[in-house]
């Protein structure tokens, strides 16, 4: 090598140097590839990578064959101008520079012909590693699909779940209550009582096989998932106060509030209602008072509802004092 091709080594070193830096600033200011003063830990790890390998050669210069430099030089400035295309994307990656600055210096070494061989022979890895990262992208999509309908599919199993749970199970252990209840009755000798218990359970009956009809054939899609409308958009159920205890009491509370709202919804016939709960100095008060048809005169309370306070030792009644609509008043013992 003649003492100019060995200058023009040492300047495209240093030249190689040079654009590491700018490139680096370029990086750090950026925001559209690492963001604004921001070091992005990918490229920064390839460009300090670019920086010790470019300083190493300026180094090297005078202590190694000037050919093996050259050879390094060469497959080391397309392997991380190949890295930087991987790091970066957009129209400003400075990419297209590290691969110009590799085939202007194998111009310079070797001719033009060179050159245009290492110009054709980049361009058509660039397509590879183009076409892996595609590759690789359109795989890791297919996984994230794949989670996401693992995740809807939990999501409809506990949603169909807690709609057994809180509907339809409730309503078997309703139903199984009041059979006990009738058993009992009919061992007194009280058949007129059965017979009427007998006629509101079977309608009771009839309407959750109904509910539970239409909620199955919803799943497979055969219609509508949203219950019929009531006249005028249904009763609107208002609901305030607030209660503590321990975890079976609340739970006894809340099922009593949810079976109060289902008999305004079905039997009220009401534009609104409310539910009031509070505690007084022994007991929880729950009332439910709606604008509805209201109670007859013989009328009797939910054989369901008053079960359940039943078995937490309350009292639950209807009061009229000439009130309109419904109105049911539970008190309830606060150990």
């Amino acid at each position: 090598m003649t003492a100019s091709n060995f200058d023009i080594e040492r300047s495209m070193a240093r030249c190689r140097v040079f654009l590491s830096l700018i490139a680096s600033l370029a990086f750090y200011v950026d925001p559209t590839i690492g963001g604004a003063l921001a070091i992005d830990r990918y490229w920064g790890g390839v460009l300090v990578a670019h920086f010790a390998y470019s300083t190493s050669l300026l180094a090297a210069h005078g202590r190694f064959a000037p050919a093996h430099l050259a050879t390094i030089a060469t497959v080391g400035d397309v392997l991380f101008a190949a890295a930087i295309a991987m790091v970066t994307e957009g129209t400003t990656s400075p990419f297209y520079s590290f691969f110009t600055f590799a085939v202007l210096t194998v111009g310079m070494r070797s001719g033009l012909r060179a050159a245009q061989d290492l110009y054709l022979g980049m361009r058509a890895a660039y397509i590879a590693i183009t076409g892996f990262l595609v590759g690789y992208f359109g795989e890791q999509r297919l996984k994230q699909d794949a989670l996401i309908r693992t995740f809807e599919a939990g999501a409809q199993r506990e949603q169909i779940a807690r709609s057994l749970h809180d509907g339809y199970v409730q309503a078997l252990s309703g139903i199984n209550l009041r059979l006990e209840t009738m058993r009992e009755l009919s061992r007194r000798g009280r058949h007129e009582e059965v017979q009427v218990e007998l006629a509101d359970l079977q309608q009771g009956v009839n309407r959750e096989h109904d509910d539970l009809r239409r909620y199955i054939r919803s799943l497979i899609d055969l219609e509508a998932t949203s219950p019929p409308s009531e006249p005028g958009g249904g009763t609107q159920v208002s609901v305030r106060g607030a209660f503590q205890g321990p975890a079976p009491f609340v739970e006894h509370v809340l099922l009593l509030m949810l079976e109060g709202t289902r008999n305004v919804r079905r039997h009220a016939r009401a534009r609104v209602a409310l539910l009031d709960v509070h505690m007084t100095e022994g007991e929880l008060v729950l009332t439910v008072d709606d604008d509805g048809v209201g109670f007859g005169e013989s009328a009797e309370p939910s054989w369901s509802m008053l079960s359940r306070v039943a078995e937490c030792g309350g009292r639950l009644t209807l009061p009229k004092d000439g009130r309109a609509g419904g109105h049911v008043l539970i008190q309830l013992p606060v150990t």
